[in-house]
This record gives structure tokens, sequence and C-alpha cells, in this order.
């Protein structure tokens, strides 16, 4: 049969169409804990940001600080069929039955920022975080050497049963426990919240009075809240009391700087573009580490002046 002209054309136009045509975005669920730090609000928008940057279709959900609402943030993911999931688990544990079902629809899931405990390691396909243990022990051991391994110390912890508050508890108690100097006084948990860290920084000054010299918090917002009951309180926080933190947000070196907090570990929340390269890999067929760490680094007075500003966080 001759093709007229016409037909031709139309033939050529329906070919460029069909090879112009985008594939399906990438649709993918990210399973956060919640709100309650500047740190995790960091966390949430460079997830956002780079899914964005990518075309990426990103189902994200916050968990509210409750595990029952990731659990079911989970189960939504899976039903919608998605591509891959994102988890940033609030406690340890808890985890299995959801991630079975994940692992029987054939979807990975991906681990962020804290680890889980699991009978089965083969329900998720890796863990991206930060070494929550080498940031206590850096932390214990700038301590050691700015006080010259004396000192009684007040800890804030973070939300009871997560990784990152079991693991900086442990590593910062292994780390002074060298220096027999220093000596933790009392221990209670600000839930990660600088509400939480203020109110338990007062509860603990009307229990210890000017006998606390140190305290060591789990993440800036809680130094940062306790920061305001020490000043409420009448007196200089980094000089009446010296103050050790994690995370190293922008607000927590600024303070670094201001000298109201002698020094932060950093805990980068810049997930974003290690994630989603590692979800590539995934959906591809190819291996990747089955544990990787940010780097992360540790301000004081050296050097938090010329660090800040280059903070993305």
């Amino acid at each position: 049969m001759k093709l007229t002209p016409w037909f031709k054309s139309f033939l050529a136009f329906v070919s460029l169409a069909a090879a112009t045509v985008a594939p399906a975005a990438l649709k993918i669920g990210f399973a956060q804990t919640g709100a309650e730090s500047a740190w995790r609000t960091a966390n949430s928008d460079s997830m956002k940001a780079e899914a964005a940057k990518r075309g990426i279709d990103l189902k994200f959900s916050d968990g509210q600080g409750k595990q029952e609402n990731q659990i079911r943030a989970l189960r939504s993911f899976i039903a919608q069929k998605v591509d891959a999931v994102v988890l940033a688990p609030l406690v340890e544990t808890g985890w299995d039955p959801v991630l079975r079902d994940a692992k029987r629809a054939g979807i990975p899931v991906i681990i962020t920022d804290r680890s889980i405990v699991t009978t089965d390691e083969t329900l998720y396909a890796c863990f991206i975080g930060s070494d929550f243990f080498e940031e206590g022990r850096m932390a214990a051991e700038w301590l050691a050497k700015k006080t010259g391994g004396t000192g009684r110390i007040v800890e804030l912890q973070g939300t009871p049963g997560s990784a990152p508050a079991n693991e900086r508890r442990k590593a910062f108690a292994e780390g002074i426990a060298s220096h027999p100097g220093l000596k933790i006084i009392d221990s209670q948990s600000g839930d990660f919240r600088r509400a939480g860290g203020k109110e338990v920084m007062e509860a603990l000054l009307k229990k210890h009075g000017k006998s606390i010299e140190i305290v060591y918090a789990h993440n800036d917002d809680m130094a940062l809240g306790a920061i305001q009951a020490i000043e409420e309180a009448g007196l200089k926080p980094g000089t009446d009391i010296v103050i050790v933190s994690i995370d190293a947000v922008r607000e927590g070196v600024q303070a670094v700087v201001a000298g109201k907090i002698n020094c932060t570990v950093e805990c980068n929340p810049l997930f974003g573009p290690k994630v989603y390269d590692t979800v590539a890999k995934l959906l591809a067929g190819q291996k990747v580490e089955r544990k990787s760490f940010n780097k992360d680094e540790l301000f004081d007075a050296t050097n938090a002046g010329a660090a800040l500003p280059t903070r993305q966080y």
C-alpha cells in the first residue's frame, strides 16, 4: 500500500510522541519521626528538596513522635505500591511485622538516621545514618581534655528507646569511665525537644543547684532549652556551667560562637542525595553498602566561627 504524505507525517508524529513520553515518576514513601528539632526539620527538607530536584514523587509522612503513626504510614505506602520505602525509625524495636509486609510486596526498605533491632536483617536493604556511638565518644573525649577530667555532670537524654539516645549515652559513659573525676550525678530525658531540655534543666537546677558543673545534652535543641533555664537561674551558660552537645545545627554552632555552648559534635542531617542514589542502585539491581555513615565534625571555640557561614542547616 502506498502511503500518502499526510499519513507519513502522522506516523512520524506518533513515533516522536511515543519517544518523548516521560517515564513514570519514581514513587517513594518516607516515614519521618516528626518535627521535634531543628535537625529533624533540616533532615525532612533535604529529603523533600532532593526529591523535587530529581522529579521523584515523594509520599511524606510525619510520625508526630509516635511509632504507631509510622507503622500506619508504612502500611499505606505498601498499599500504594511505592517503588521504595525510607524509614527514619522513632525507636529501635517493633518493626518486624510491617517490614515483612514490605518484603512480601517486593518493596525495598532503607533505614535512615536511626538503626533498628530486628530478628531478620534481610527485612531491610541497608542503613544510612550517623555514627551515634562515635558522636558520644567524641563529646566525652573533648570534655575530658577541656576539664582536666573532673566535674559533676547532668545528662539530658533523647527519646527513650531510640538509637541516638541509647548509643550517645553508652559511648559517653564509656568515654568518661577512665576519668573518675568526671561523674554523672543525674540523667533525665528531654525527648530531643527544646521545651523538654528547658523543663528538665529547671528541675535539675532546683534539685542540685550550683553543684552542677557540666551539662551533656544528646542534641542541640535540648542544650538550647537548658541554656534558657540556666540564664533564668542567674547563671552564665558556657562559663558557670560547661555545655557539651550533639547535632551542630546552625543555632547550636551560633551558640558556640557566642560562648554559651562549649562544644557541639556534628550529626549531618542532609541525607537526601545519598538516599536517592542508593534507591536508584537498588532498583537497578546493583549492590549497595549494608551500612554507611555521614561524616561528622566537632565544633568548639577554635573553629565554630569559621564554619558558621557555610552551615547548610
